[in-house]
């Protein structure tokens, strides 16, 4: 592997979770049956939905799991590099032990012109013997965009769309799945708990019912990092009130009564909000150099990170 911004990266072994409604298991029983297949698969679903976590659950169920699932970020490659990025599944694994049995094209979309059309070079047409120097690992792609709509806008090859479309798999948004709101955030409690080696905490039926009035347009990741925040605060009220008070162009959540939540609690997440969206217009404005930041907020660098801790941005956030 190299040390390039766009190496694969080897996905290690995950925790599983989904859910349990309807819109959920329909997913699951697709994939129980086409995961044991070489048909390539589409996974097609907003931001936040669970794509890459989908793709490592039909690669374990495959009859590949003993092998590597290698993730490109179709974001970062160019023409010259697509062929240097599929080094790891080129080859016959009977030969090659280190080559990867699945190859997952993380938003495909991404991919210029020039870039889909070497791909589609590498990629086998049909299930015939593929010839010598294509592609001989199983391949999964996801995108957020409509491809349809991509294809006809000229900015997506047909013909490589018939080849990474085996099978199209939809994911849900968990707006369409809140049933599964609180199996999820049970998961991500104890999830985290573990992690930052903190007391499991447990969600008030008050917070319960806002996660379950909120929109979520940043979906599974989004619900993650509420409960992330939960636990690295020690501060349910605090990370509930951040909630309701979101940016415009999300559904607001009913704000709690005044009989369950304190006049401070508001306060501090106000504060907190404030001081978010002044530390955001600070990178913005010095383009994410957090040294120059830290001394226009008139603040340590030390302050800042941790600072930035405290609002939710993880280190590769910031970079």
């Amino acid at each position: 592997m190299t040390d390039r911004a766009s190496e694969l990266v080897i996905q290690e072994e995950t925790a599983w979770v989904a859910g349990a409604s309807p819109a959920v298991q329909t997913v699951e029983n697709v994939i129980a049956e086409i995961a044991p297949t070489n048909l390539p698969i589409l996974l097609v679903g907003e931001s936040g939905t669970g794509k890459e976590m989908f793709a490592n659950r039909i690669h374990r169920l495959s009859n590949y799991c003993d092998k590597p699932l290698a993730k490109i970020s179709c974001a970062s490659m160019s023409p010259a590099t697509v062929l240097a990025e599929l080094q790891l599944g080129l080859g016959d694994h009977s030969e090659r032990t280190d080559g990867a049995a699945t190859v997952l094209f993380d938003e495909i979309s991404d991919l210029d012109a020039a870039c889909q059309r070497n791909l589609l070079a590498l990629l086998p047409d049909g299930d015939a013997g593929a010839p010598r120097g294509t592609l001989k690992a199983r391949v999964i792609s996801t995108t957020s965009r409509n491809l349809d709509e991509e294809m006809r806008a000229g900015r997506f090859r047909s013909e490589l769309y018939y080849r990474i479309t085996g099978i199209c798999l939809r994911l849900p948004a968990l707006r369409d799945r809140k049933e599964d709101i609180p199996f999820l955030a049970e998961f991500f409690l104890t999830k985290h708990a573990a992690q930052f080696g903190r007391p499991r905490p447990s969600l008030s039926p008050q917070s319960m019912r806002v996660l379950a009035d909120y929109s979520w347009p940043g979906n599974i990741r989004e619900l993650e990092n509420v409960i992330k925040k939960i636990v690295a605060l020690g501060d349910e009220q605090l990370a509930i009130a951040e909630l309701c008070n979101k940016a415009p162009g999300a559904k607001r959540a009913q704000a709690p009564t005044a009989s369950g939540w304190s006049l401070k609690a508001a306060a501090r997440a106000a504060s907190r909000e404030a001081e978010r969206e002044l530390i955001m217009k600070a990178l913005t404005r010095t383009r994410w150099n957090r040294k120059r930041a830290a001394q226009e907020l008139q603040i340590s660098y030390k302050s800042l990170l941790y600072k930035l801790k405290q609002i939710g941005f993880e280190e590769t956030e910031t970079n």
